[in-house]
C-alpha cells in the first residue's frame, strides 16, 4: 500500500505550527488488520514520527487479530526507503544500504529474509537494529542532517551576497578537504519529498507518541524554518536584479528555468522554484516557466487540491489565481521572448551553458539574470554584464567585483 505520512505547515517558516496527518497512515493499519493472514509481514517503508511501529501499527494490528480470534502477535517490521529519483531510480532502490528492524525476534527474522531476497545485500549490507523507534530515528536524523548542512549554508550564502564574496568558490575550496566533501549549496531551498518535513514529523512524534514535552531539537526545527524561506530570499533578488535595470516587479514577464526541486529530474515536490514563482506572483510579476523535465507543474496547474485540498503553498501568498494558467513551456527560446528577468533555478544540464548572446538575442535586448544554484562561470557573467545585462546571485556576491565602470551588476 502507498500511503503518504505528511507534516501540514499552518505557517511558512514556522515549523512549530503544524502537525502530522497521519489518518490515512492509521487507517492502512486497520484495513490490514482485518484482511491479512497470521503468518504475513507488515513492513512499513515509508517515513514516519519515531514510535509509530511499536506505539500505533503494532496495536492496531494485534487488536485486529484478537478480534478476528488469532492467537499470535501480528508481524511488524520497519525500513525506510532510500530512493533517488531520476535514472538511477531502481539501482538507488536496490544497491544501497538499507536500516531495518521489527517488533520481537520473529518479525526481525522475517525482515531481513525477505530484504535479503529482494535487494543487493552481498555488496550493500543491511543494519539491523534492536527496535523499530532506533530505524524510524535513523531516517529522521539522517534526513535532518542534510537539511540542517543546507541550513548552515544559508546564513554564509547571504554574507557572501553582502561581502562580495563567492560563496561557489569557497564551497569548492573547502570540499577539497575529504572530511568535508558533503557540504553542499542549498540553491533556492531544498525540495523533494522529505528534507523540507522529515524533521517535523520527528518533533511530533516525540511528542504526541512518546509523550515527551522536553525534547525541542531547536537545530533541527531552525533548519526546516530557514529551508522554507530561502526561495522567497531568491525572489528579492530577482526584485533587485529588476530594479538595477530600472524596470518595475508588476507586469514584468519572467521566466523561471527549472521548476523541479533537483536537477536532472522531473519532480516538483516542494521545490525552491515554486516559492519563487508565488513569491513573484503575489508582486504582480508575470510567470512563465521552463523545465525539460516537467510536462505539467501540478503545485500550480491544481493549487486547490494539490497535494491535497487547502494544503498547497498557495495558501501562503496573495495574488496567486493566475498560476493555475501557467503552463511549462518546452521550447526555451519561445520562453525567453521579451522577458524581463531569467531566473536560472535549478541545474539542469541544458542551462549551464547556455551562451549569454544566445539569451540576450532569444529575448530581445539586456534582460535581469538571477543564479539560483552558482550555475554561472564568472567569464559568463561577465559577457551578461557586457551585454547591458544585471546578474546577481544566491551567494555570489562577487558579481560586483565583476563588473566594469558604468556596468550594471
Amino acid at each position: 500500500m502507498d500511503v503518504q505520512c505528511d507534516y501540514v505547515k499552518d505557517k511558512l517558516g514556522d515549523m512549530r505550527v503544524g502537525r502530522a496527518d497521519i489518518a490515512a497512515l492509521e487507517e492502512s493499519f486497520k484495513i490490514i488488520g482485518d484482511r491479512i493472514q497470521p503468518q504475513c509481514l507488515v513492513l512499513i517503508e515509508t517515513t514516519v514520527p519515531p514510535g509509530t511501529t511499536e506505539r500505533l501499527a503494532y496495536p492496531v494490528l494485534q487488536r485486529a487479530f484478537a478480534a478476528r480470534g488469532f492467537a499470535g502477535e501480528p508481524l511488524v517490521a520497519h525500513s525506510y526507503e532510500r530512493v533517488m529519483p531520476g535514472r538511477h531510480y531502481v539501482a538507488s532502490v536496490r544497491d544501497f544500504w538499507r536500516v531495518c528492524s521489527g517488533v520481537g525476534d520473529a518479525a526481525k527474522r522475517r525482515v531481513v529474509a525477505f530484504l535479503s531476497e529482494v535487494l543487493n545485500v552481498e555488496q550493500y549490507p543491511l543494519t539491523l537494529m534492536d527496535r523499530p523507534i532506533e530505524s524510524e530515528t535513523c531516517k529522521i536524523v539522517e534526513n535532518s542532517y542534510r537539511a540542517t548542512i543546507l541550513a548552515f549554508m544559508d546564513e554564509w550564502s547571504r554574507f557572501a551576497e553582502k561581502h562580495a564574496v563567492d560563496i561557489g568558490k569557497v564551497i569548492q575550496a573547502i570540499k577539497v578537504r575529504p572530511t568535508h566533501s558533503n557540504l553542499m549549496f542549498p540553491g533556492p531551498g531544498i525540495g523533494g519529498y522529505c528534507l523540507p518535513k522529515d524533521g517535523a514529523l520527528g518533533q511530533w512524534g516525540v511528542r504526541h507518541l512518546l509523550q515527551d514535552e522536553e525534547s525541542a531539537f531547536p537545530i533541527t526545527t531552525a533548519a526546516i524554518n530557514v529551508n522554507d524561506a530561502r526561495g522567497v530570499h531568491a525572489a528579492e533578488l530577482v526584485c533587485d536584479a529588476l530594479a538595477a535595470l530600472g524596470r518595475p516587479v508588476a507586469g514584468s514577464p519572467i521566466v523561471i528555468c527549472g521548476a523541479s526541486y533537483r536537477e536532472d529530474v522531473g519532480d516538483t515536490r516542494y521545490s525552491g522554484s515554486e516559492l519563487i514563482a508565488r513569491r513573484m506572483a503575489e508582486l504582480g510579476a508575470v510567470i512563465r516557466v521552463h523545465d525539460p523535465y516537467v510536462d505539467h507543474w501540478h503545485e500550480l496547474e491544481n493549487q486547490a487540491t494539490y497535494p491535497a485540498e487547502g494544503q498547497s503553498r498557495s495558501r501562503f501568498f496573495r495574488n496567486q489565481e493566475r498560476l493555475t494558467d501557467v503552463r511549462v513551456q518546452a521550447d526555451l527560446a519561445a520562453a525567453l521572448r521579451g522577458v524581463s528577468a531569467v531566473v536560472l533555478a535549478v541545474r539542469h544540464k541544458q542551462y549551464l551553458d547556455l551562451d549569454p548572446d544566445w539569451v540576450v538575442a532569444q529575448v530581445g535586448g539586456p534582460v535581469a539574470v538571477v543564479d539560483c544554484f552558482a550555475m554561472l562561470p564568472d567569464a559568463t557573467i561577465r559577457r551578461y554584464l557586457a551585454l547591458g545585462c544585471a546578474v546577481k546571485g544566491l551567494g555570489r556576491g562577487h558579481v560586483s567585483r565583476l563588473a566594469e565602470p558604468g556596468q550594471s551588476a
